[in-house]
Parts: C-alpha cells; structure tokens; sequence
C-alpha cells in the first residue's frame, strides 16, 4: 500500500518527467553538410523558435538573453501546474524537483550536485561568497576595474565592515599573452592576499581571461579564486571542474535562455564549510552546500524551467553554439576593425572571445552612439562608459541573423565618416 507522501507524490508532476522538448524537433533541423547555404538555413530555422520585436534589432543580448517560445511554452504550462496544486506541490515535491534539476545542471556544467546551488544570478552567487568568508581585518581581496559593479560594491562594503583591503588591477584590452594576465594579478598577491576574483569573461568587452592559468597561480600562492562567469556558461565549451577554481558563479538567464530570475553558485567541496549563509540556516551540517541554499519562499516554476531551457541547450550542442556566436562576432568586427575612428575594444585573437564584442566611434560618447544606432538605424545596444573601455557593447545571440549584422557595420561606417 502507499504511503501517504507516496501517494500525494503520485498524484503531482515530478520534474524527473519534465514537458520535454523533444531532442529530435531541432536535430531534423540540422543541414545534412556545413556549406554556408546549409548553415544560414539551420539558423534561420532556430529564429523562428523566437518571438522578436519588430521595430529594432536586439544586438544587446547580454544582460538576458530571451527564452525560445518552446522553453516559453514549456515554462508557463509549468506555472499553471504549480499554481493549480499549490501548497501541496510545495510541501511535497518542490525540494525533489529542484534537486532533480541541481543534478542536470551540474552534469552539464562539469561538477558535482554537493557542489552546486540554483540561486537568482550571478550577483546573488558571488555575494554569498564575499560576505561569507570570515575576513579578519588587513586581509586583502584582488579585483579588476573591469570587473562587474555589483561584486566591487559587495568588496567596498566589507572593507567598512571587516576593514580588508581590496586590491585594484587592470585589465588590457590587447594582451600579448595569456601570461601577461596571469602577471598582472600575480603581481597583486602579498602574504595578506586571500581572495582573487576574476571575471571568466569580461561583461563589458567580451574580453575571455585565462582563468585556469591565473587559478594555478593563485593556488601555488595559497590564494583562492572566485569566478565570475556571467556570461560564460551555456556561451562556450568549457567544465568548471576544469577550471581549478574555488568558487564559480554565473547566470541562467543570459546564455542558457532560462526564465530571468536562475543562476548557479558551485564552491568546491572542501571550502563549504568556510562559507557562513547569507541567511540563518542550521538545518543542514558545515559541509553541506544546501546551508547556503535557504530562499524562503519563491518562483519554484523556474527551476522546473531550467530544464526545458538545458533540452533546447543540448539539442542544438555548446560546440555549435559556440561556433555559431563566434562567428557571428568575428563577422562583423573584422569588416570594421581597420576602419578610420572606429574602435573595437575586444581582442581581435579568436581565444580570448565569443559572441560579445565593443565598438567605439572616435569623438562620440558611449551614450550618444547608443543612441544614434537606436533612434536612426533602429539597433538595440547598450552604452558602456567605464574604466578603460568607452564604446557600445555588441551582443548577438543564435537567433541573429548576417542581414542585421550587415546593418549594423554599415550603421557604423556611416557614423563614422560623419
């Protein structure tokens, strides 16, 4: 006989059935040689799982990269269902589910699921991080200037709190080599040097860093790394296991295509138990990662989502995708790159980026050039003015197509020969 739980159980979806989208839909998609015909046919096949605006092109696809309407679809028939069994999925269910998608995520991500959390996003992550070390006065944190603001904020107000001292690099836009990145943060690390936070890739530029080299330094310094991969996960190939970093932290919104409001934080299972939660959790053991896993309540519709997200994902394959963007980048770079008073502020060397690149025009704000693309040429970016780096960021996602791409480098040519 069923036990009570068994039998609620039965009664309420699981997410170890999630409303699949079927593997098969995209690899019939997929064109039987690589010819450039071939190519453009298969991506203008995944456009079309995509529901787009009309009256501008989006070519700012870094701060959240929309959903494909059958991950949309897949998601809201998962809000129905939770709404329609309300608290009895969530007194049921709602920790298996989540947990059942904990471990797909970190299967593709290359780590263990005792090593992961589903969080909000990449701040969230990176946060618990920063304020749950136990920083002791004089201790010193290493970042860049490029580096997000959000995790620069967290970094100043722990030295109001604990009185560290946080370390300011800078990154060039057009390194010689991987190792004069690794020097420049090696040269940062003292006796006092506890925490190095890098960026996998940099938002603002596009610009990827060595980390696997910068954290084999670190750790032969008795330093640990923080990474913030924004922008790396579900962009290109890579396992975080590979890494050799200590904690790792990234969104789901952005180039995963999940539901805005998914992220993930993976601290590597020896350091756990150094980590105090961002809110009271005494329910779970020191190196239990789930203590740093306490939400209250919230959308659990989301992290049903995940997985229908990770299905469109592999469907298509990271080494496509990563290819796909890559192209898309160079494409357009390489025709304005030696044009007169146009800037590009993302290495031209094909390793050290992917999808995202930054354009500046001689004489021209950041904001004022957002602008012109927008009001007259109808593209959608995002003005970044900051540190070293003055231009628009250039986002495309797999749904881009060369004819927008064609607008954009004439839309460039133009300004500037004004």
């Amino acid at each position: 006989m069923l036990s009570k739980r068994q039998f609620l159980k039965s009664l309420f979806f699981s997410a170890a059935l999630p409303l699949k989208i079927r593997r098969e839909r995209l690899l019939k998609k997929l064109p039987p040689s690589w010819t450039t015909e071939a190519f453009d046919a298969y991506w203008l096949k995944i456009r079309s799982d995509y529901k787009l605006k009309t009256e501008y092109i989006n070519l700012e696809n870094g701060y959240f990269n929309m959903m494909s309407q059958p991950v949309m679809d897949a998601y809201f028939n998962d809000m129905r269902k939770v709404n329609l069994e309300a608290s009895c999925y969530m007194r049921t269910v709602q920790f298996e589910n989540k947990q059942k998608t904990k471990e797909r995520l970190a299967t593709l991500f290359g780590c263990s699921p005792n090593e992961l959390i589903i969080t909000r996003n990449t701040t969230e992550s990176l946060d618990t991080i920063i304020s749950g070390l136990n920083w002791n006065p004089g201790e010193e944190a290493i970042m860049a200037e490029q580096d997000y603001g959000s995790m620069l904020d967290m970094f100043k107000q722990n030295a109001k709190k604990y009185q560290i001292v946080n370390k300011i690099v800078s990154i060039p836009l057009n390194p010689k080599s991987d190792e004069e990145i690794v020097e420049l943060y090696e040269k940062a690390i003292t006796s006092r040097t506890r925490l190095l936070m890098i960026c996998h890739m940099i938002n603002s530029t596009g610009h990827i860093l060595p980390v696997k080299k910068i954290c084999d330094m670190a750790h032969e310094k008795g330093v640990e790394v923080m990474i913030d991969g924004a922008h790396a996960v579900a962009q290109f190939d890579f396992k975080i296991s590979d890494l050799n970093c200590d904690y790792y932290g990234s969104s789901l919104h952005k180039w995963l295509g999940a539901p805005l409001g998914a992220g993930i934080l993976y601290v590597n299972k020896d350091k756990i138990k150094n980590i105090w939660p961002l809110y009271g959790e005494l329910g779970f053991g020191e190196n239990d990662i789930k203590k740093l896993n306490h939400t209250g309540t919230h959308p659990v519709a989301t992290d049903l989502a995940i997985n229908h997200a990770i299905d469109y994902h592999n469907a298509i394959g990271i080494k496509r995708k990563e290819e796909r963007l890559g192209y898309l980048q160079s494409y357009w770079t390489t025709k304005v790159r030696k044009i007169k008073n146009i800037i590009i502020n993302t290495p031209a060397e094909l390793k050290r980026s992917c999808a995202i690149a930054n354009v500046g025009i001689k004489g021209i704000r950041p904001s004022e050039l957002a602008n012109i693309l927008l009001k007259k040429y109808k593209i959608w970016t995002v003005a970044i003015d900051n540190a070293n780096v003055q231009g628009v960021r250039i986002t495309p996602s797999i749904y881009t197509t060369i004819d927008e791409l064609d607008k954009l480098i004439a839309a460039l040519k133009e300004i500037a020969a004004r």
